[in-house]
């Protein structure tokens, strides 16, 4: 199976603290963790990992952190041939705060509004495609030209592109933010018969495969009927990327063929993993800690 991933690249400084600084102070911090991130990048990141036969295609700049993101993804074994180190751009940053008391963090993401892909990339034709709708033309262009590709797009921000491209692709994988906002149902201490009218307007409105994240909640699926995947109970000190590896670990499952269930539950536990960890590149599990709580995987 050959796999694409198009999408959005960026750098992440974190810094870890045991509590939310209060405004308006000065605070001494004692670490900082920098790895290459973004959504499909990261999720790019994971399937490299995992040994897969994957394709990043975004955009940085030619930069130091530019070539930093790209020599990560090279040494994973990620293929970064159509990958665009553009002189006319500054790699996108995200600095971030995590709160390791809780396991939130805070992200500040700067990217200029014009930041495109301006390459003509020369694809190999791929069995599945993973969009974040970054790269809303390119991704546009790609799901056209390869319809017989199995596609999936992570759904985060409720922003007219990718709800656009929500429409064309096999799988929504979806956060709950956006279920709420394209079906104006809270999700927010919902029952479960509030959770089953949300996801069924969701396969209403895109008529495909949906699945929504609900953080520690869970994810709800179908499996015939409409369920919910608990997640694994650990100590989150970090929740940063854990949504792009949930996307990686899920395509990667797709990439094998699983039933659907399956493919959530190796998606929930990888997201699950990741949040024990500092730094959203840094927390892609290893097959070894998968086994852990899935004895089959492979």
């Amino acid at each position: 199976m050959r796999i694409l991933c198009i999408g959005h690249a960026a750098y992440d400084i974190t810094v870890p603290l045991d509590s939310y600084p209060i405004e308006n102070t000065k605070n001494r911090v004692h670490n900082r963790i920098e790895c290459g991130g973004g959504p499909a990048c990261n999720a790019a990141y994971l399937l490299g990992c995992w040994g897969t036969n994957v394709e990043f295609i975004g955009v940085v700049g030619n930069d130091l952190y530019g070539k930093k993101i790209k020599q990560e993804l090279d040494q994973v074994g990620v293929v970064t041939d159509n990958m665009q180190l553009n002189d006319d751009y500054t790699t996108t940053s995200s600095f971030i705060i995590a709160n390791t008391s809780i396991g939130s963090r805070t992200i500040l993401t700067y990217r200029p509004d014009d930041m495109k892909y301006q390459k003509k990339a020369n694809i190999e034709e791929p069995d599945i495609i993973l969009i974040d709708g970054q790269e809303y033309e390119l991704s546009k262009e790609v799901l056209k030209k390869y319809p017989n590709a199995i596609s999936i797009i992570d759904a985060g921000r409720p922003v007219k592109e990718v709800i656009e491209l929500s429409h064309l692709v096999n799988y929504v994988v979806c956060s709950h933010e956006f279920a709420e906002e394209l079906t104006g149902v809270s999700l927010k201490n919902a029952d479960s018969k509030t959770l089953e009218q949300c996801f069924t307007k969701m396969e209403h409105i895109f008529g495909n495969h949906i699945i929504i994240t609900l953080e520690s909640m869970g994810s709800l699926y179908r499996d015939q009927t409409i369920k919910l995947m608990p997640t694994i109970q650990v100590k989150a000190v970090d929740s940063t990327g854990a949504g792009d590896l949930y996307h990686g670990a899920f395509t990667y499952a797709i990439s094998k063929k699983l039933p659907i269930t399956k493919a959530v539950q190796i998606a929930t536990v990888a997201g699950g993993i990741s949040v024990t960890k500092i730094g959203g590149r840094n927390s892609v599990a290893t097959k070894e800690e998968m086994r852990k709580y899935i004895h089959d995987f492979e």
